[in-house]
């Protein structure tokens, strides 16, 4: 009886590793082919750049950061609207009113695109 227990015992503790095993294997294989699926990214070229002024504020508090706006560019090339997405509220706003000034290459439909600024 109790070797029967002991074999079982061993049979039990090599089921999990096996399990893991198989697991990994079958995510290694199911994750390749994600990959291979995406589009490459395209960035809209910018026709006029803005550069933020650093606030007045930034400086007496010594602020440095990076401010991420997204912008919904035009076709025209136009931003049309912008949303902060990071960054120290003083340094964001001073970026999202120099993101809104940006130009853009016009394009064929709307686009969405990141811009990061570095204070």
């Amino acid at each position: 009886m109790q070797e029967a227990l002991k074999t079982t015992l061993r049979k039990r503790k090599k089921l999990p590793l096996e399990t893991l095993a198989l697991a990994l294997a079958l995510c290694a294989v199911s994750v390749a082919p994600l990959g291979a699926q995406s589009a490459p990214v395209t960035r809209r070229p910018v026709r006029h750049m803005v550069t933020p002024a650093y606030p007045e504020l930034a400086k007496k508090l010594n602020l440095t950061g990076t401010a991420r706006i997204e912008v919904t560019i035009g076709p025209d090339g136009v931003v049309k609207h912008t949303r902060v997405l990071g960054g120290h509220p003083v340094l964001a706003a001073e970026a999202e009113r120099a993101a809104e000034k940006s130009t853009f290459e016009p394009g064929p439909a709307e686009t969405v695109e990141v811009i990061e600024f570095k204070f």
